[in-house]
């Protein structure tokens, strides 16, 4: 897991990690933004320095391909295919957590929610 927002695409004609601008790579990186700005720790960008000490996501969010590629991903097949502008949440460096911490987890993403769901 990581905290970022990931959007298309995902794969690259060369099947590299490299950017891989889509048609609408601009409304993509809104719609991302939107999204990590109001998750302080998401945005400031460097969330598992434990775990990845280089992994390093300006503002929080980063073009699927560039960080690893992902060949007939689901994000990619649906906006390819059927104009769905998907992108994928990262909410954590732990995948599965106590569920003890998913009230913080609330916290951190609420706003963050909401502001998302205004960019409709």
């Amino acid at each position: 897991g990581s905290l970022v927002v990931n959007y298309p695409f995902d794969d690259d004609e060369q099947g590299i990690a490299i950017y891989s601008k889509s048609p609408d790579d601009a409304v993509f990186q809104q719609l991302a933004l939107s999204y990590s700005k109001e998750n302080t720790e998401m945005y400031q960008g460097s969330p598992c320095k434990d775990m990845y000490p280089t992994e390093y996501f300006p503002h929080g969010i980063t073009n699927g391909a560039q960080w690893y590629n992902v060949p007939g991903g689901m994000q990619d097949w649906n906006y390819l295919n059927t104009n769905c502008f998907e992108v994928t949440i990262e909410l954590g460096c732990v995948k599965y957590p106590k569920a003890e911490q998913l009230p913080k987890y609330w916290e951190q993403n609420r706003r963050s929610l909401l502001q998302f769901m205004k960019q409709v």
